[in-house]
């Protein structure tokens, strides 16, 4: 079974969400909107599907990346978030939550054995350019 198959997204925690967006605009002409930025691309091995990887500034206070106090979560693609789960729980990984499903894919939240919070995530139907994150 594949795992990760990918980078889904960075997210971090910062002093200034909305300053440092503006800095990343102005000085690396990342296109930031509400919901950070979303990188879009085609997979290799089938270029009529649309992948996408997110960037994303939070608040200090954020409760996102709880149980983690680290600045920082990763995201990362998988094919088969449930059969992914299971084989995670076989193996006494920490899971932090339930999966979650919405239109743009299947969530859930897992911790590394240094706390760090890793945000894993089925994306939904990647031949429909209108149902990836973003």
């Amino acid at each position: 079974m594949k795992k990760v198959t990918g980078l889904g997204g960075v997210f971090f925690k910062c002093d200034d969400p909305k300053g440092m967006n503006e800095w990343y605009v102005k000085n690396l002409g990342l296109p930031v909107g509400q919901y950070g930025t979303t990188f879009d691309w085609r997979h290799a091995d089938d270029p009529s599907k649309i992948g996408s990887t997110s960037w994303c500034t939070f608040p200090q206070d954020t409760k996102y990346f709880d149980p983690s106090t680290k600045p920082f979560m990763v995201n990362y693609r998988v094919e088969n978030l449930v059969a992914l789960v299971d084989e995670l729980k076989k193996e006494n990984v920490t899971i932090i939550d339930e999966i979650a499903e919405y239109d743009y894919g299947k969530f859930v939240h897992i911790l590394d054995p240094e706390g760090n919070v890793i945000e894993l995530w089925e994306p939904g139907d990647e031949s429909d350019p209108d149902n990836i994150a973003g």
